[in-house]
C-alpha cells in the first residue's frame, strides 16, 4: 500500500489525517437487521425495545472502531416520495412494518442524537437520495465519504473520494467490487439496473433480461440510451423484441434507480461534525430503556461517565484498509473493555506459566486448538489459543515451520520460528486443565477434545467443559447458524479474522503451519477471545430463556458420549463391501440395458441432459419443463411423476440412480473411510446442525441408509461386530407416534398403546368404522400412511399421492381422521398459532425450536413452515427422549457391570458391541434405560435384536 489515501480528493491537498471523512449509515439498514435479529423485547413499560437495542448495539460498536470528521444516520422519512408520482407502483407491494417496530423508529431516532450522531430525513426523497447528495456535496469541498450499507443501489455512488462499507463483513466496497457485482464501472450499475429492474422495489426493468444480460448490452452499446437506439437491429429475436416492446418501462426504471445526488440537504454540512455524546444524556437514555447491561459494557452505570465514555476524533482519517497509510495509527474510540487484539505469542515455558496463573487466578479459561486438518481423530495438533479475560488471549505455536520465501540464501535451510515444544506445553497446561476450580470454556468441544485427548498429544483431559455452540444451540434451534464467526457477528458485532485471511485461497493458499506467527497469533487466539466473551454473553439467556436444563442435563453431556462413540467406532467387512458393490454394479449394468430398449438406443443413463432428451424430444412424454440453461428437467421429482402415470423408462431410471447413489455413498464411500488401523469407521457426530435436535453424521453419513430396502439391508451387511461379540441394536417403537398421543391427549390412541395393540390397525378400525378383526392389509396401510402424514402435516394432495386415490377421498379420511381425533387437530392448530405467535414451537422437554418462514407473506413457504411447526415437536421431541437415553446410558452400563460400547446413534435407534456373553443381561439395562427416560401419557418401548452384523441386529 502506498502512502497516500487513494480516495483523496485530487489537488486537495489533504492528507489521511487531515482530509475531512463523512460517514453517512444507512440507518434503514441498522434498524431492520437489529429488529430481524433479535428476540422480541420490551422495556417496564411494555414498548417493544428489540430494535433500539440491536440498532444502539450497532452504532455503539461501530464507533468505538472506526473515526471520521463528521458523521451521519439517514433515515427514510415515509413511504411516499417522488418517485410514486410518476409510477405509482414503485414499491407498493412491500407489506407495513410489523406493528411491534412502529413505535421503536422514533425511539431509535432518539438513540442516534442520545449516541451524539446526526439523525437525517426529508419527506419526498427516501434515504438513499439523501445520502447521494451528501456525498457529492461532501466530495466537493474536498472530503471523502465512507457509507455505511451493503445496499446494492448505492453502489452507483462509488468514486473516487467516495467507497461504501459492508457493515456486516467490515469491507470497503470499492469499483472492483461493483464491477464483480454488476459486471460494469459504477458509473453504468444505473443502466445495467434499468434493464434487470428489481422486484424487491417493484422496478419494471426489461423481462427477460438479467443482471449478467444487461451488463454484456451495456458495455457493447454504451448506455441505455445507445442500446434502445440501436434495439431494431440486435440479432437475438426474443431480446430485440423485448427491448423495443419495453423501451419506455427500461426509461422509466431507469428515473426510478437513478439517486438524486441533487436533492435538498436537510442540515447543513457542519451540523454533521463528529461530537462526544453527553455522557448523562446517553446513560438516561439507555437506562429508560432498561439496557442495563449496554450501560455497564461502555461504564456509565455510575454516577458520572468514565474517561472510556466515547469521545470526538474531528478530522481524523477513518480507519479502513486503504483509506490511510499503514503506518497512521489513530488513537481508537472505544466503548469495550477491551479491544480484539493485539494478543501475545508464546514462545517459552516462562511466559506460559504467567498465562497458567492468570487462568487460575480468573476460573475461567478459553481454549481453542489449531490443527493440520478437521478430522480430529487423526489431524496433527499446530498450536493451542487460551484467553481468560475479554482481550487477553495467547497463542503458543507448536508445529510451525518458516514461512514461504524466508530465509538467507546462505543458509540450507529456513529456520522455523522460535516455539515451545508439544512435551513442553503439554506438561505445563496439564494441570491447569485437570483443575476442576477452572472453568474451560471452548466452542465445538468435541473436536477439541479429541484432538488434546489423542496419546500423540499427550492425553491432555479437561474439566469441567462448557461449549459455546451448544449453548446456542440449546436456545436457537432453527433460528441460525451456531458457528463461531456467525455467533460473533449476530452477539458482539464483531467479525473474526478469516481462516482464507492468513492462508490465502485456492493455489495461492499455505498450509497453517506456513503462517507467519505475528499473523497465526492474531487468528488463532482471537478465537479463543471470541468464545469467551461468546460465553460471557450467552450463558446468563439460558436460565431466563429456560434452556438451562437442557444445556446442563443433555446437551453438554452429550459431548463426552459422542465423543467415546466416535473413538469407538464400528468394523466394516471390507470383502462383504466389495462384495456388494460387484452386485451393485451388475444390476446397475441389467438395468441399464433395460433403459436403453425402453429408450430405443444407447444414451448416458447418468446424463441428465441426454436423459431429457430422450425422454421430452423423443418419446414426447407429458409434464417437461426446461431449466434457464435450456435444458429439460429430470430431478427425481419428474421422473417419479412419469412413473405414477405408467410409464417404464423413467421408473427405471430411478431404479438405476437409487443403485448408483447407494453405491457411490455407502459402498464406495464407506471403504474409503476404513481406518486401517482397525478396519472401522468412525463417523463424526454434528451436535447443533438440525433444526430440531436431531444429531447428524459425517464422513460417513450413517444417517440415510435405507432401512426397508432390500440394499439398505445388503450394506448393514457390511457392519460386524468383533470375534467373541454382537451387534445390539435397540430401536424405540413409534416414538413420534406415541409423542403426538401424549401432546393431542388422544384417548383411543392412548389406549392401544397401553394395550401393545396394533396402532395402525386400531387407527383403521377408528376411522373407517370397522370390526378390529375385519382390518385388512390395504385399510391398515391407508391407516399407517395417514397416521405418520399427520405428523408431517400431509394434505389431502399428498395423501392421495401415497394411497394412490382421489384428492375427494383422501379429504374424506383425513376428515374422518380428525372427526374420530378431535385432540391431533387441535394440537395441530395450536402448534401454528404458537409459531407464528413467537416464532418458535416447543418440544416436550421445553426446547424452543424456531421455524422459519413462518410469517413469509408467499403462501408456499408459508405452508412449508406451518408443516415444520406440526412436525418440529414430534422430531425435536424424538431427538431429545433418545439423547437423555444416551447421557445416562454409559453409567447404566458401568453399574451393571458391563463391558458394552455405545458405537451409533442412527434417529430413533442405538447400537451398540456387546461380548456375547453379556447379550441378555445388556439387552435388560439397555430396554430399562430406553423406556424410563421420559414419563409420557403412553409407554415407551424400545426392541431390541441382536446379531454379528448390522442387519441381522435388526
Amino acid at each position: 500500500m502506498d502512502g497516500a489515501a487513494p480516495n483523496a480528493a485530487a489537488g486537495s491537498g489533504a492528507t489521511a489525517e487531515t482530509q475531512p471523512h463523512l460517514i453517512l449509515i444507512d440507518g434503514s439498514g441498522y434498524i431492520f437487521r437489529a429488529f430481524h435479529a433479535l428476540p422480541p423485547m420490551t422495556r417496564p413499560d411494555g414498548v417493544p425495545v428489540n430494535a433500539v437495542f440491536g440498532f444502539s448495539n450497532m452504532l455503539g460498536q461501530f464507533l468505538t472502531k472506526h473515526v471520521g470528521s463528521h458523521i451521519a444516520v439517514v433515515f427514510d422519512s415515509s413511504r411516499k416520495t417522488f418517485r410514486s408520482d410518476f409510477y405509482p407502483d414503485y414499491k407498493a407491494h412491500r407489506p407495513e412494518p410489523p406493528p411491534e417496530l412502529v413505535p421503536q423508529f422514533a425511539l431509535i431516532r432518539e438513540a442516534t442524537a442520545a449516541f451524539g450522531v446526526a439523525g437525517v430525513e426529508l419527506d419526498g426523497f427516501e434515504a438513499d437520495d439523501l445520502i447521494a447528495g451528501y456525498a457529492k456535496a461532501f466530495v466537493e469541498t474536498g472530503g471523502q465519504v465512507t457509507v455505511v450499507s451493503s445496499d446494492k443501489d448505492l453502489m452507483q455512488l462509488v468514486r473516487p473520494g467516495v467507497q461504501l462499507l459492508d457493515p456486516i463483513k467490515q469491507k470497503p466496497i470499492r469499483e472492483p467490487e461493483v464491477l464483480e457485482k454488476f459486471g460494469v464501472t459504477p458509473d453504468k450499475v444505473v443502466d445495467v439496473q434499468a434493464l434487470a429492474g428489481d422486484s424487491t422495489d417493484n422496478v419494471p426493468g426489461v423481462p427477460g433480461i438479467g443482471i449478467k444480460t444487461a451488463a454484456q448490452l451495456i458495455l457493447e452499446y454504451g448506455d441505455l440510451e445507445g442500446l434502445l437506439a440501436a434495439a431494431d437491429k440486435i440479432k437475438q429475436p426474443k431480446r430485440r423484441e423485448a427491448l423495443l416492446a419495453n423501451a419506455e418501462l427500461a426509461r422509466i426504471s431507469r428515473r426510478l434507480v437513478l439517486l438524486d445526488e441533487n436533492c435538498p440537504l436537510p442540515s447543513p454540512i457542519d451540523a454533521l461534525l463528529a461530537r462526544a455524546p453527553e455522557p448523562t444524556r446517553l446513560s438516561g437514555f439507555l437506562r429508560e430503556q432498561g439496557f442495563r447491561s449496554m450501560l455497564h459494557r461502555m461504564g456509565l452505570d455510575g454516577d458520572t461517565a468514565p474517561e472510556s465514555a466515547p469521545v470526538s476524533r474531528p478530522r481524523q482519517a477513518f480507519q479502513l484498509p486503504g483509506l490511510q497509510p499503514e503506518a497512521a495509527a489513530p488513537e481508537p474510540v472505544s466503548t469495550e473493555a477491551a479491544p480484539f487484539g493485539p494478543y501475545e505469542t508464546i514462545a517459552d515455558p516462562a511466559q506460559l506459566a504467567g498465562w497458567v496463573a492468570k487462568a487460575q487466578a480468573s476460573g475461567l479459561l478459553a481454549i481453542d486448538t489449531e490443527t493440520d486438518g478437521l478430522d480430529a481423530l487423526n489431524a496433527n495438533l499446530v498450536g493451542i489459543s487460551l484467553a481468560v479475560a475479554p482481550g487477553r488471549a495467547c497463542y503458543i505455536p507448536l508445529r510451525h515451520g518458516p514461512p514461504p520465501g524466508t530465509g538467507d540464501m546462505l543458509q540450507e535451510a529456513p529456520v522455523a520460528p522460535p516455539q515451545m515444544t508439544q512435551d513442553q506445553a503439554v506438561e505445563a497446561l496439564r494441570p491447569l486443565l485437570a483443575d476442576p476450580s477452572v472453568l474451560k470454556i471452548l466452542h465445538n468441544a468435541k473436536f477439541d477434545l479429541e484432538v488434546l485427548g489423542r496419546a500423540e498429544h499427550g492425553a491432555l483431559q479437561l474439566s469441567p467443559v462448557d461449549d459455546t455452540m451448544l449453548i446456542s444451540y440449546s436456545m436457537d434451534a432453527g433460528r441460525h447458524g451456531h458457528g463461531m464467526d456467525e455467533l460473533s457477528l449476530r452477539h458482539l458485532g464483531h467479525r473474526p479474522v478469516s481462516y482464507d485471511e492468513v492462508t490465502g485461497t485456492g493455489r495461492a493458499r499455505i498450509p497453517f503451519t506456513q503462517v507467519a506467527l505475528d499473523k497465526a497469533t492474531a487468528y488463532a487466539a482471537e478465537d479463543a477471545d471470541v468464545t469467551l466473551r461468546l460465553w460471557q454473553a450467552l450463558r446468563p439467556k439460558l436460565l431466563p430463556q429456560k434452556s438451562l436444563a437442557l444445556y446442563e442435563q443433555v446437551e453438554r453431556r452429550m459431548v463426552a458420549v459422542l465423543r467415546e462413540m466416535e473413538l469407538a467406532g464400528i468394523k466394516v467387512d471390507g470383502a462383504e463391501l466389495a462384495r456388494i458393490g460387484e452386485d451393485f454394479t451388475q444390476r446397475m449394468a441389467t438395468l441399464e440395458k433395460q433403459i436403453h430398449e425402453l429408450a430405443g438406443k444407447p444414451f448416458n443413463v447418468g446424463s441428465p441432459k441426454q436423459l431429457g432428451e430422450i425422454l421430452f424430444d423423443e418419446q414426447k412424454l407429458p409434464g417437461g419443463k426446461r431449466g434457464k440453461a435450456g435444458a429439460w428437467g429430470t430431478d427425481a421429482a419428474v421422473l417419479e411423476d412419469l412413473a405414477a402415470r405408467g410409464h417404464e423408462l423413467p421408473r427405471q431410471v430411478i431404479n438405476w440412480r437409487q443403485l448408483a447413489k447407494l453405491k457411490s455413498t455407502y459402498v464406495e464411500g464407506l471403504a474409503a473411510q476404513i481406518d486401517p488401523r482397525d478396519r472401522r469407521v468412525h463417523t463424526d457426530f454434528s451436535m447443533a446442525i438440525t433444526s430440531t435436535g436431531r444429531l447428524s453424521s459425517t464422513e460417513p453419513n450413517l444417517q440415510n441408509i435405507p432401512i426397508r430396502s432390500e440394499e439398505g439391508v445388503r450394506i448393514r451387511r457390511a457392519f460386524v461386530a468383533e470375534p467373541g461379540h454382537v451387534l445390539l441394536a435397540a430401536d424405540y417403537s413409534q416414538i413420534e407416534l406415541r409423542l403426538l398421543a401424549h401432546l393431542a391427549d388422544v384417548p383411543s390412541l392412548r389406549d392401544a398403546f397401553e394395550k401393545g395393540e396394533d396402532i395402525h390397525s386400531r387407527t383403521a378400525s377408528d376411522i373407517f368404522g370397522l370390526p378390529r378383526d375385519q382390518v385388512d392389509k390395504e385399510a391398515r396401510r391407508r391407516a399407517k400412511t395417514i397416521n405418520f402424514g399427520i405428523i408431517y402435516g400431509m394434505s389431502a394432495f399428498g395423501l392421495a399421492a401415497r394411497l394412490g386415490i382421489s384428492p375427494g377421498e383422501a379429504r374424506g379420511i383425513i376428515d374422518a381422521y380428525f372427526s374420530q381425533y378431535p385432540g391431533i387437530l387441535e394440537e395441530m392448530e395450536r402448534l401454528k398459532s404458537e409459531a407464528r405467535e413467537t416464532g418458535y414451537v416447543m418440544t416436550p422437554f421445553g426446547r424452543r425450536l424456531w421455524i422459519d418462514g413462518i410469517q413469509a407473506k408467499e403462501q408456499a413457504r408459508r405452508g412449508n413452515a406451518e408443516r415444520a411447526a406440526i412436525n418440529a415437536p414430534f422430531q425435536g421431541g424424538a431427538a431429545e427422549i433418545i439423547k437423555r437415553a444416551m447421557v445416562r446410558m454409559p453409567a447404566a452400563l458401568k453399574a451393571a457391570n458391563l463391558s458394552a460400547r455405545m458405537l451409533l446413534q442412527v434417529h430413533d435407534e442405538l447400537l451398540f458391541e456387546v461380548p456375547q456373553g453379556e447379550v441378555t443381561a445388556t439387552a435388560e439395562c439397555v430396554r430399562s434405560v430406553m423406556e424410563g427416560v421420559a414419563e409420557l401419557r403412553v409407554p415407551l418401548k424400545a426392541e431390541i435384536g441382536f446379531g454379528a452384523n448390522w442387519a441381522e441386529a435388526h
